[in-house]
């Protein structure tokens, strides 16, 4: 396969090294372009406002990979890969291995997940690995899933273009319980600005937060969902696969706000008038 990986850790994270030589080991050709230093939790961000830089490396990885390190964004280097640097469009797009989990509502800021959506939105099945912990250096076991994974999603293909976010615990092999296919969970963090001073008197904040318990989503009738989120599923060792998407409509929401507006219109004298969906034409 051809594979275009990015991460948002940078060029020299032992995590996608990892991933990149073991898959380039398997025999697929593989191409990197991520930053030229650290970018997490830079979300979907681009450039706008300067020139995007890229650098040939040429000593890092295993020397069938082609890699360049970019001054732009995780988003960034995907985008340029897609537009610029590579030929042809790669099979998959990669992200990763990032060096801590990328778990519920954590995939609304990070860089690692946001470069493999530009994947999607260029119509290209993505996936985003993450190892489950910020002390482990285990990256191995995770590599060894990916090139696992590949191989199984060219004899399997998906039915359609999405993005598999995979997080995976910092375990041997042998010692993970088995793959989850999850929902996207709920986090929530207690931040915390600490409020400093640099050497020339000027006060500046430090963003110091701590992830509180899962808050669990409920059903219409009052109970959870049989299909676990990948917060609990990664607690009892499992690898978790979460399928993502970039359309961010509330579905049940639209039926929701379309009654809300119907009693708007109905009992609000200086309501503007809301159209309904049977006389929406577009």
């Amino acid at each position: 396969m051809k594979l275009l990986i990015g991460n948002d850790d940078g060029v020299f994270a032992l995590g996608i090294r990892s991933l990149a030589n073991t898959l380039a080991a398997a025999g697929h050709e593989v191409t990197v372009v991520c930053p030229d230093r650290e970018r997490s939790a830079t979300g979907h961000g681009l450039t706008m406002h300067k020139p995007i830089r890229a650098e040939r490396m040429e000593s890092i990885f295993d020397p069938a990979v082609k890699a360049w390190a970019c001054s732009g964004t995780p988003s960034d280097c995907i985008k340029l890969a897609l537009g610029a640097l590579l030929d042809s469009p790669p099979d998959f797009v990669l992200s990763g291995i990032n060096h801590g989990p990328n778990l519920g509502t954590d995939v609304l800021y990070s860089g690692t997940v946001s470069a493999a959506m530009e994947g999607v939105l260029e119509g290209i099945s993505s996936l985003a690995f993450s190892l489950a912990s910020f002390s482990s250096q285990a990256f191995a076991p995770a590599a060894q899933f990916a090139q696992t994974l590949l191989a199984q999603l060219a004899k399997f293909p998906l039915p359609e273009v999405m993005l598999l976010n995979i997080n995976v615990p910092p375990l041997e092999l042998h010692d993970i319980a088995r793959v989850a296919v999850t929902r996207q969970g709920v986090r929530r963090y207690y931040d915390v600005f600490e409020k400093r001073v640099d050497p020339r008197g000027k006060t500046y904040y430090w963003l110091a937060g701590e992830v509180l318990e899962e808050i669990e989503q409920q059903t219409a009738s009052g109970s959870p969902p049989m299909i676990p989120t990948d917060v609990q599923a990664i607690r009892k060792n499992y690898i978790t696969v979460t399928p993502l998407k970039y359309n961010l409509t509330y579905a049940s929401g639209l039926e929701t706000l379309t009654e809300w507006t119907s009693t708007q219109t109905t009992h609000c004298k200086n309501a503007l008038p809301w159209i309904g969906l049977d006389e929406l034409n577009v």
